[in-house]
């Protein structure tokens, strides 16, 4: 069995590998503890945890594509959705009718329904404020569940780097020397901020000299990214999120009519382009999810 995880955790094909994990889980059925409060630990799912969006184009294209991939790649678990935002959940109850559960009131109803194994895997990008509410949130129902983990956000590990900076180079290959990507993250004043331009500087030392990272609420901000853009003499700028979904910053910070990143580019005499992509669109970053999943499967077998 610990074999069979050993390939998938090293395969680059994450989906192939999160299966073979998850086949081997149910034929060992090494998680048997006794069930708490008629919890069935045999009973499985995987609670995608994500910030939201209420626009429901790129969210079915990002979060619903992690969710799917999920889904194919854990044919025994029940895969459910959660948002972190209040305000999101909120807004689509309101507005359109759309129910979306807490973080709470998933696992609440993952407990009614007597699922024992849960793991909580968060499509954040990094460890903020969202992340740490959400790790205090599991904490609390340890005692309820059998089974119940944590995953990590998509920049985590020194792995989770190269990754992600792999992946960014794969997608944006065709970009020439003369043009400037810049990725918009949305920034915070957790010190997992740090995040940024740690990915910035990984992305430089691959030789991605006309990549950059940039910050709607934090460091680095667009001041700072567009003295560098000038730095190297840049011609032309794609922009693109650097968020899961393309949502409210992407449409109105990024490329909006008012004092958007891509009017104060184009004011600074540069050919603008810009990319309404979120992460949870690129194959590649969903794969880096999948494995932080088979991760988790791992420590629980493991415990």
């Amino acid at each position: 069995m610990k074999k069979i995880l050993g390939i998938a955790l090293a395969s680059a094909a994450a989906i192939a590998g999160a299966v073979a994990v998850k086949s081997g889980l149910n034929r060992s059925k090494d998680l048997t503890l006794s069930p708490r409060r008629g919890l069935d630990p045999a009973k499985k799912a995987i609670l995608v945890v994500s910030f939201g969006t209420s626009y429901e184009e790129t969210r079915e294209k990002t979060i619903g594509a992690i969710e799917e991939d999920f889904a194919r790649a854990f044919p025994d678990f029940e895969i459910r959705r959660a948002f972190t935002s209040g305000m999101i959940i909120k807004k689509l109850r309101e507005r359109d009718g759309v129910i979306i559960d807490s973080v709470e009131q998933a696992l609440e109803k993952l407990a009614a329904e007597g699922f024992g194994t849960v793991i909580c895997q968060p499509t954040h990008v990094m460890s903020g404020f969202e992340f740490d509410d959400l790790r205090r949130e599991v904490e609390r129902w340890q005692d309820r569940f059998p089974h119940i983990i944590c995953g990590w956000p998509l920049l985590t590990s020194f792995e989770d780097y190269r990754l992600v900076t792999q992946a960014l180079q794969e997608e944006f290959s065709s970009i020439e020397p003369d043009t400037a990507l810049v990725l918009m993250g949305h920034g915070t004043e957790h010190p997992a901020n740090a995040t940024y331009p740690a990915l910035d500087y990984r992305l430089k030392v691959q030789g991605c000299k006309n990549f950059f990272i940039g910050t709607v609420e934090g460091y680095p901000d667009l001041a700072t990214v567009m003295k560098e853009v000038a730095a190297i003499h840049a011609k032309k700028v794609i922009l693109a999120p650097l968020m899961v979904v393309a949502g409210d910053h992407a449409i109105n910070d990024m490329c909006g009519d008012e004092d958007s990143w891509q009017q104060q580019f184009e004011r600074a005499g540069y050919q603008v382009q810009s990319i309404l992509r979120g992460l949870g669109e690129y194959p590649s970053i969903r794969k880096i999810y999948l494995r932080h999943c088979v991760d988790c499967i791992q420590q629980l077998m493991d415990a």
